[in-house]
């Protein structure tokens, strides 16, 4: 008795976990830690566009999903994203009136939309297809060696720059330095996951890993971590606790880096490796 109970705990518990997971809440929560952290480093409070950045997530990830779906891309995927439809389709629902609030019934700056254009364009475009050439569908995804910058380039330039133009913020150097150094750390953290689809991935993407094998991708993905932990130095507003949060940062994204391996379940990088940002909203907040 006690051990069925133990069971059903555990299945309900997985049952939750996995919905958390692959409805991209986790992904979501993510890029509202990666938003706020910049309005937190350049002082700025009661900012709308974490929340639009959440909303907007859940909408377009999701709308992704269901269309690699379709295209028989994600096949271990399938049957689980249509056991919960309801519920997606519900969570969908409920972002795009979030994101409709946002807009239309606050003093949101609307015009600052206008800088997601180019990012939210390699956002959708990662998966589905710009155009076809016979068979082929061309999509940032499918060039060599660009589906890993053009996700860091994408959120970076959404976490950064939209919420700075929204806040109406002046566009200094710190901004850009800023955004560099988020691509290096977003770069970094994405390496786990071509090091997870080296077998699953074409050979003909040229993923880091295939091109400098996972040892060097590694070495890589730290000499980039480094970067970001020097880039930090010459910011103008430098401070000693902004740099241990940076280091801190920056030994956990270089743990789960060399942990990371192609046998590692996909909780690994979905979940832990996803963590990051948020670990790192969370030391900012609660260790100053």
């Amino acid at each position: 008795m006690i051990a069925n109970r133990y069971f059903c705990k555990m299945r309900l518990f997985k049952k939750i976990v996995d919905f958390y997971i692959y409805s991209n809440i986790h992904v979501a929560l993510a890029g509202f830690s990666l938003t706020k952290i910049t309005l937190i480093n350049f002082g700025i409070d009661d900012n709308l566009t974490p929340f639009f950045v959440t909303f907007s997530i859940l909408i377009s990830y999701n709308f992704i999903r269901f269309y690699e779906i379709k295209k028989n891309r994600l096949n271990w995927f399938k049957d689980w994203f249509f056991i919960n439809i309801k519920e997606i389709l519900a969570l969908m629902i409920l972002s795009i009136l979030g994101l409709a609030t946002i807009l239309f019934f606050t003093e949101f700056n609307l015009k600052s939309v206008l800088i997601l254009f180019p990012f939210a364009f390699m956002t959708f475009f990662y998966a589905i297809p710009l155009f076809k050439i016979g068979k082929l569908e061309v999509s940032f995804r499918n060039f060599p060696m660009i589906k890993i910058f053009s996700i860091g380039i994408a959120w970076a330039g959404i976490s950064v720059f939209f919420p700075l133009y929204e806040a109406n913020y002046h566009f200094t150097s710190a901004v850009y330095l800023e955004f560099f150094q988020r691509i290096l750390i977003l770069l970094a953290i994405t390496i786990p996951f071509d090091i997870r689809d080296i077998n699953a991935d074409s050979k003909s993407l040229k993923t880091l890993p295939q091109t400098l094998g996972i040892t060097n991708a590694k070495v890589l993905g730290t000499l980039l971590l480094f970067g970001f932990l020097l880039m930090e130095i010459v910011k103008e507003n430098f401070t000693y606790f902004g740099f241990l949060v940076m280091m801190i940062v920056s030994i956990i994204s270089g743990f789960f880096l060399w942990f990371s391996s192609p046998k590692q379940s996909r909780y690994y990088t979905s979940f832990w490796v996803e963590s990051i940002p948020i670990i790192w909203l969370g030391l900012l907040i609660f260790i100053k």
